[in-house]
């Protein structure tokens, strides 16, 4: 039986008194605090989260995935210090994210509203408006309705590209799976030749078993990702140990000093920001821990604690991937012409067979690599759902009712996952007509995810240099509602100092405007109908459908995040 939480009035229920008489229970009455009504069951903890952040951002593997973007368009020493430069960037960007996520556990997208902060566990939608907007903005919109419709219909935009970046990057999971298993039955098979529509096929077998895993299998994912953490880690040696003893090296001049122009650009600088993207694709997912904010204890310190930690290791992690990758490439001028230009699929491929001279080595080895991505495509199916979710949970998304309810059995929202995974599917048909759909979908994650990312810290910045988030001991014991709509802010048990917080808000602000602009950019000169970047049809798309929604219904049931309970 499916249970639809939609308010039936637009008076929120309070708690009642055999509620109240109820042992307390912290992350419930965190929750209700925030204007929500508890739903989903809390299954993870600091490790299995820690688990399903790692095992979604998967960098080492996906370091290996996309090293050839960064190489063809800054060659080695540009994807070694395009890498460091991304995961410096990230970090600013995840503490960001961080101090959000614990200021307002629930709901991450950035959502809008005239005070609200956040949602319900979305993603930097819900952030924008609290931080954005203040009581001001109330009569604001008396005396110009037009201002008022503007605010939401912008926040509105900014929820569905959010959602637009995450179901690209639960897509590109698939799509990456699929593609890699037609590289592995090249190797075993040569003369195989792989279609487009091949790899789209094996992207929604991919899909098949992250809804199996994410749906009759739930009580388990939390088990699942602290497993996958494992082979995560354990993987990675298993890798790397026979790479760097069985390869010939190349030099430190050739890795360190070697930038290399496959694009065709007219300047190496504008080469390395556009290989960019590659690092930047394999840092995406860590605030994964966020959308899953009412399914874990005390979620308010742990999230931020797992973010931080996942950026850490898979960081550490990756750039010594790239560093052993680039070693044992060999001669870096003719690797263009040569690993670039495999038929398995994936270049690093290619590097694993000249390294172990060995078809079942390699296939072994790769194999660690694939099993690790279709597990991160169980994370991203997670993760993206329950965003879906949230934000059809606050009327931002057609058939909000539909999509907004949850199975009373096993307390899962099953319609967003269906929806989630559909979309991915669709999305998965660009390999088909496109050369370069990889990076396509890579785009269009990163500037659907990096335009709510970019917004919210941008509105996070301005609250801190202005004063306007309390401590949270500063907080009236009569203000039962915080960091909701028409209610005040203040901070969560994660806040970085005042400079120092505002200092890498800034950098971070730097950092994701330059990506956002890149990321629009084809991998290279000349630019023809199955080589250009299909990021800016899907982005400018998205703009025009949420703002006809909003103009043709969405205007008359979304008032941003909705407040369902008084605590």
């Amino acid at each position: 039986m499916a249970i639809d939480y939609e308010l039936q009035s637009k008076s929120p229920t309070k708690v009642s008194q055999e509620d109240a008489d109820r042992p307390w229970d912290r992350d419930a009455d965190q929750l209700t605090r925030l204007g929500k009504v508890p739903v989903l069951k809390r299954n993870f903890g600091f490790l299995s989260l820690l688990g399903f952040s790692c095992t979604v951002l998967v960098t080492w593997e996906g370091t290996l995935l996309t090293f050839q973007l960064p190489y063809a368009n800054g060659g080695p020493a540009g994807a070694i210090y395009g890498f460091l430069l991304v995961w410096f960037g990230m970090l600013c960007t995840y503490l960001c994210l961080s101090e959000l996520a614990s200021m307002h556990v629930p709901v991450p997208l950035l959502q809008h509203r005239d005070t609200d902060f956040f949602g319900e566990k979305g993603t930097y939608v819900w952030w924008s408006i609290p931080l954005g907007l203040d009581a001001s903005t109330q009569v604001l919109s008396k005396v110009s309705e037009l201002y008022h419709w503007s605010i939401h219909s912008v926040v509105m935009t900014l929820g569905w590209l959010t959602i637009t970046g995450w179901q690209a990057t639960c897509a590109s999971g698939a799509f990456n799976a699929g593609i890699f298993i037609q590289g592995l039955i090249v190797l075993c098979n040569p003369s195989h030749v792989p279609k487009g529509w091949q790899n789209t096929l094996l992207a929604w077998a991919v899909l098949a078993f992250a809804v199996f895993i994410n749906t009759i299998a739930s009580s388990s994912l939390a088990k699942f990702e602290g497993l996958i953490l494992i082979l995560h880690i354990v993987g990675f040696f298993a890798v790397l140990i026979p790479l760097t003893y069985l390869a010939p090296h190349a030099s430190a001049q050739d890795v360190f000093r070697t930038f290399i122009n496959v694009g065709g650009w007219d300047t190496q600088a504008y080469s390395f920001f556009i290989g960019l993207v590659g690092a930047v694709y394999a840092f995406v997912g860590a605030d994964s821990a966020v959308h899953m904010a009412e399914e874990i204890k005390n979620a308010a310190v742990v999230i931020p604690q797992a973010i931080l930690f996942s950026v850490g290791i898979n960081g550490a992690l990756g750039f010594s991937m790239l560093i052993a990758v680039l070693f044992c490439l060999g001669d870096p001028s003719m690797v263009p012409t040569t690993v670039l230009q495999t038929s398995l699929g994936f270049p690093f491929i290619q590097v694993f067979l000249d390294a172990t001279k060995s078809v079942s080595g390699t296939a072994i080895m790769a194999s660690i690599v694939l099993v690790l991505g279709i597990s991160s495509t169980v994370g991203l199916l997670a993760s993206s759902s329950r965003m879906f979710w949230s934000f059809a949970r606050d009327r931002g998304l057609p058939f909000w009712q539909k999509i907004s309810e949850v199975d009373g059995r096993t307390s899962i929202p099953v319609t967003a996952v269906g929806t989630t995974t559909t979309i991915s599917a669709l999305l998965a048909l660009i390999g088909i007509g496109s050369s370069v759909a990889f990076n396509d979908i890579i785009s269009i994650s990163v500037v659907g995810l990096y335009a709510s990312y970019l917004v919210a810290t941008i509105l996070l910045l301005w609250r801190r240099v202005t004063g306007t988030i309390r401590p949270a001991f500063e907080t009236p014991i009569e203000s039962t509602i915080f960091n909701a709509p028409n209610s005040i802010l203040t901070w969560g048990p994660f806040k970085m100092p005042r400079v120092i917080g505002a200092l890498v808000n800034s950098l971070a602000i730097a950092y994701m405007i330059i990506v956002f602009l890149f990321a629009f950019w084809p991998p290279a000169l000349p630019v023809g109908p199955a080589s250009m970047n299909y990021a800016c049809l899907v982005f400018g798309v998205t703009v025009l459908l949420s703002v006809a929604w909003y103009i043709v219904h969405g205007r008359k049931v979304y008032k941003g995040p909705v407040v369902e309970a008084e605590h």
